[in-house]
């Protein structure tokens, strides 16, 4: 394990960098939530997030999280699956989560909207949409040309809380180079408001090395693993 020699110095640098970022978009540091990517990171590494301050992390395997959650069981964080999602583990990620942020098809957010229903019928489930943008085969997320439709179902679902889109375009070297992709969400999610009848407030979008791109271009959550938590080596 290659770890981070301090997450809660890394913490402060990141949100450091956010409210600058939000000041060059004459916008406010408090508008953007960062949320720590911990997947393949320890429960310790995640404990030790918190105790810093972080209240929000993405895991990208329900089992991975299931065997996590026990650990941190104490902590009063809010879980957020943000990796593909398979409908035959709707059931579990609707218990183990708060959020599911990478619902990319009706037949999973059909499942999402009964586990729901069978875990809390009077409280929602937060969900996004995840929204392929860059034509890579190997990223999820629903077309675009899918996407007004796959929005008015979820709407529809009475245990499910359709909060606004997520994305993960393709990885440029040059943060600026990503920015037309961080557009093009912002501009969907203005146009879903619109057939849908009602706000959606969240643009998920922005990772370690390009958030400040997307805070220009209005996100709201960012998604942030290797700033905070280091990079962890495969097999260890």
């Amino acid at each position: 394990m290659i770890a981070s020699p301090n997450i809660q110095a890394n913490v402060q640098r990141v949100r450091e960098a956010i409210a600058d970022a939000a000041r060059r978009a004459n916008r406010k540091p408090e508008e953007i939530l960062l949320i720590g990517v911990s997947k393949t990171h320890p429960a310790e590494a995640i404990r030790e997030a918190y105790e810093a301050g972080l209240r929000h992390f993405g895991e990208n395997r329900v089992q991975e999280w299931e065997g996590k959650l026990p650990a941190l069981a104490d902590l009063h964080g809010t879980w957020h699956l943000i990796g593909n999602l398979q409908s035959n583990k709707a059931a579990r990620a609707a218990k183990a989560f708060h959020s599911v942020d990478s619902v990319d098809d009706w037949p999973l957010a059909q499942r999402l909207d009964r586990a729901q229903a069978g875990k809390h019928p009077t409280e929602k489930l937060r969900v996004l949409i995840e929204v392929h943008l860059g034509g890579e085969e190997s990223k999820s997320g629903v077309s675009e040309a899918v996407l007004p439709e796959l929005a008015e179902q979820i709407a529809r679902c009475e245990h499910l809380d359709l909060a606004g889109l997520m994305c993960i375009p393709p990885f440029r070297e040059e943060p600026e180079e990503v920015r037309p992709y961080f557009a093009t969400l912002r501009k969907l999610r203005e146009g879903l408001e619109v057939r849908v009848g009602r706000k959606l407030p969240v643009l998920s979008m922005g990772m370690s090395h390009d958030f400040g791109a997307a805070i220009q271009e209005g996100a709201t959550e960012i998604r942030v693993g290797t700033a905070i938590f280091g990079t962890r080596e495969r097999g260890e």
